[in-house]
């Protein structure tokens, strides 16, 4: 019966992905960088629907993942830069650019705790100091590899529209060493806030033994 709940609770999520999806692909910014955009989130969206009968996730991790894509895939719909409401406090508050892109750093960092999932159902480090520090080492490690994927577009993107509004610096040169630092902060807010709850919810599912 519990097991039934949640496979309806992750329809309900899925159900949720794909409606923001459909809209964020009618009439983007542009479709080149909304490609850009969305493609990490849907592979992540087609490994977690491809593996949710062998791998079956907490229903937190399925709920950070939904909230995750959304994020991404309004970004990719506005381009990061031009979000409405995020414009909108930037006129407000007189700020010098649009934070939606910082605002979805921060929030990136909740993937700390699927990341801590897989370590404790798939590796020897269960708990602990150690389990902590791969945990943020790995979430520091993606991020800095999207930051260096964004940077390689400009590249070979040789410097299109496309690629500056991916890579999205909005004039400030420590734009990337925000986003890393933004991502690294909210995943230790994620795993002070969140563990203990998670803990719960992978023994609740008998995943493994913490």
């Amino acid at each position: 019966m519990e097991r039934e709940k949640s496979s309806n609770f992750h329809l309900l999520l899925l159900f949720f992905v794909v409606t923001v999806f459909i809209w964020s692909a009618i009439k983007p910014a542009g479709y080149k960088i909304w490609t850009m955009e969305v493609l990490p989130s849907l592979v992540v969206i087609i490994i977690v629907i491809a593996t949710y009968k062998k791998f079956r996730l907490t229903s937190l991790s399925y709920l950070i993942i939904t909230i995750l894509s959304i994020l991404t895939f309004i970004g990719g719909h506005f381009t990061y830069s031009e979000v409405p409401l995020f414009n909108w406090i930037k006129d407000y508050f007189d700020l010098k650019r649009n934070n939606y892109d910082r605002f979805g750093h921060f929030l990136k960092g909740l993937f700390a705790i699927v990341i801590r999932e897989i370590y404790i159902r798939k590796s020897p480090v269960k708990k602990g100091f150690w389990l902590k520090f791969v945990i943020l080492s790995t979430s520091l490690c993606i991020s800095a590899l999207y930051e260096i994927i964004e940077w390689l577009s400009t590249k070979i993107g040789r410097g299109g529209k496309a690629a500056k509004e991916f890579l999205g610096m909005q004039g400030d040169i420590w734009d990337s060493q925000w986003d890393m630092s933004l991502t690294f902060v909210g995943s230790i807010l994620a795993l002070i806030f969140l563990s203990k709850v998670h803990s719960r919810l992978l023994l609740k599912g008998s995943f493994s033994k913490i």
